[in-house]
């Protein structure tokens, strides 16, 4: 290690104690929004804020439940160097009078909320209110998934990447890239024209298999380089080693560039941020990996043990500052509960904890405390029960994202049989439950709001008392 980068780590950690003895008087709450793509971070922050804001929809909150929340009110940006996390242009989306769900997370952005809060207890009367800062991370799940790069070399990633290329699951959305590796010859010397190739066939891949409903698509940068586009960070793609390894060959190129890019780009986000949160949400698409089948449900799960694996779960103390802060909560939260009958939301949070049970697994048995819910950050559909053919039915109506018209949906019962459902994602010849499932598309509803109102959601008061509650 250099002795800039050894510079740089003791400065930040300077840094980080010197927030902490500022957190004995104000205290801070460093939140992780995560999750994988379409798995609605965007809409869970812009929501969890407003129902912060304004906490009449938030009854499974003690301390508003208990009228000791007193007010919350945004502050400005905690960090110079992160974008602001745009709530207001996300907020006014979702009430405009032909409301839109707001644009993705295209980068990592911040925000924080502070709350007042009156005291509790038995010396309540001898102190007044104080505030405790909400500090919410925001980040593409894309950039997730390079996480656990960092603990590969460049030979082991290469092996692994290439050989699910060419598995059952992926060898038709491959065989361009792996059509233009076949011939190469790793030993060769470097052309930057056989490098943009393959650097652009292997994203071309990776851009199929994200829209064919698979999750393990990394790196993530490839399909969000920002202003790293066209550098030699994101120029290289997975290579089969040759027995020689020359000075200057395209194999020594790649070696050095996917070591820079963990350098460059994983490493910093992952010191500056991820490594500083304290309670973690992981928000998880069950419903679009059973729409799109048996091998993006194992692919999620794969995806997901991999990502959690880079947590450092376990309990905070007061030597975090030294010894470096773990995430203590964890909550895996089923999205868009609102797209089933609330009948079906024990199964659905049962999906999501199966897909995570590894990881939470782990995480209990270092100290962490974990929990799994369905929610819905917005509610856009309302419940009914029709009868067809002498039958009743339990639906969901909203506002059909494709038309624009009131429509009510049966998508289907979801799978009793979790322990089935992923044996049959593996292949194990069961699991014909998994592509039975077909998830609607609601656009979100008009709304008109009274006063106090947050926007409507279900369990968003749950998850907000599991994640934070216990520090209000």
């Amino acid at each position: 290690m250099d002795l800039a980068r050894i510079a740089d780590r003791l400065t930040r950690t300077i840094e980080d104690q010197v927030q902490e003895i500022g957190g004995l008087f104000d205290p801070v709450i460093r939140l992780g929004v995560t999750g994988l793509s379409r798995a609605g971070k965007t809409v869970f922050v812009t929501s969890l804020v407003a129902n912060l804001l304004e906490r009449a929809r938030m009854p499974q909150l003690r301390a508003a439940a208990q009228g000791r929340f007193l007010a919350a009110y945004l502050q400005p940006q905690p960090d110079h160097t992160v974008p602001r996390f745009p709530f207001e242009d996300h907020l006014a989306a979702l009430l405009a009078p032909e409301p839109r769900w707001p644009n993705g997370t295209r980068s990592i952005s911040t925000l924080r909320l502070s709350l007042r809060l009156a005291p509790s207890g038995f010396l309540a009367p001898l102190s007044g209110p104080r505030t405790v800062h909400l500090d919410i991370t925001d980040y593409p799940g894309e950039w997730l998934l390079d996480l656990p790069l960092m603990s590969l070399s460049f030979t082991e990633w290469s092996l692994s990447a290439i050989a699910a290329a060419r598995s059952p699951a992926r060898a038709r959305l491959a065989e361009g890239w792996l059509a233009r590796l076949e011939p190469r010859d790793p030993a060769a010397p470097l052309d930057e024209s056989t490098s943009r190739e393959l650097a652009a066939e292997f994203t071309a891949y990776l851009r199929a298999a994200r829209e064919a409903g698979l999750s393990s698509v990394a790196p993530g940068r490839f399909l969000m380089p920002g202003d790293l586009e066209g550098s030699p960070a994101l120029t290289f793609s997975p290579l089969p080693r040759p027995d020689r390894t020359p000075s200057g060959s395209l194999w020594r190129a790649f070696d050095k560039r996917f070591e820079s890019y963990k350098r460059v780009v994983v490493e910093p986000f992952f010191r500056n941020h991820f490594a500083r949160l304290d309670r973690q949400v992981v928000l998880i698409d069950a419903l679009g990996a059973l729409h799109d089948g048996p091998r993006a449900v194992e692919d999620l799960r794969v995806a997901m043990t991999d990502i959690l694996g880079c947590f450092r779960p376990g309990a905070n103390s007061w030597l975090a500052p030294i010894l470096g802060r773990r995430i203590d909560r964890i909550l895996f939260a089923a999205t868009r509960a609102d797209h089933v009958h609330h009948t079906q939301h024990a199964r659905l949070a049962a999906v999501a904890e199966a897909l995570v049970a590894e990881a939470r697994s782990r995480a209990r048995f270092r100290g962490a405390e974990t929990a799994a819910m369905a929610i819905a950050s917005l509610r856009a559909t309302t419940e009914a029960t029709v009868t067809r053919d002498g039958r009743a039915i339990d639906v969901v109506r909203g506002r059909s994202l494709d038309t624009g018209e009131e429509v009510a949906v049966f998508p289907g019962d979801l799978p009793e049989d979790v322990a089935n459902l992923l044996a049959g994602a593996r292949g194990a010849g069961a699991g014909r439950e998994a592509a039975a499932w077909r998830v609607p598309r609601f656009a979100p509803p008009r709304l008109s709001q009274a006063p106090g109102d947050g926007l409507p959601h279900i369990r968003l008061d749950r998850a907000a008392e599991f994640l934070f509650g216990d520090k209000l």
